[in-house]
């Protein structure tokens, strides 16, 4: 297999954006964002996260065992771009863009995000390059926003939205090629 031919698919692969939060023992926040999420199970309500071992998150969800996962809008592609470390922030000044609130577990909490998901860890499992996280959610937030979800592919944020629209696009351009 041809791990880089597999990385190309994958990007093409559009996911809905998430910014992951958690903190320390002495309540520094820490985020970043990420792709890798879905809904575990209902009965009990539970989520899956995936993070990369080498980002300083990992071992801080794994020391807290609790962390948030914050359900981005198209509003929030600033956001997503600072906590992909994209915007020159330094961690802790990545929580200056939003609005942040603690809740529950002590996670940050996106104030306006399209929802957001608190949770205890239950079990964290790494695999390759990644550690998997499943988490008991404890506290969901709904936000009141109707904007799209904002989407990741090919490398780049986008609102689903345009997204339709280039997915329109594209079919009426290949549609009249085949003509």
């Amino acid at each position: 297999m041809d791990n880089e031919q597999f990385r190309d698919g994958m990007r093409r692969l559009t996911a809905g954006v998430n910014i992951i939060t958690t903190i320390d023992g002495d309540g520094i926040r820490y985020g970043l964002t990420a792709t890798a999420v879905c809904s575990l199970t209902t009965e009990p309500p539970a989520l899956i996260a995936c993070v990369n071992l080498n980002s300083s998150i990992s071992r801080f969800i794994e020391h807290s065992a609790v962390f948030a996962v914050n359900v981005l809008t198209d509003t929030h592609r600033a956001l997503a771009e600072a906590f992909a470390g994209r915007a020159g922030l330094a961690r802790e000044d990545r929580f200056t863009v939003g609005s942040w609130m603690t809740s529950l577990t002590g996670a940050p909490v996106l104030s306006d995000a399209a929802a957001s998901f608190e949770c205890r860890l239950l079990e964290a499992r790494p695999f390759g390059t990644h550690l998997i996280l499943i988490g008991d959610v404890v506290k969901t937030h709904l936000g009141s926003s109707t904007d799209s979800p904002l989407l990741y592919g090919n490398g780049a944020f986008k609102g689903s939205r345009p997204l339709m629209a280039d997915l329109a696009r594209d079919h009426q351009a290949s549609r009249s090629a085949t003509a």
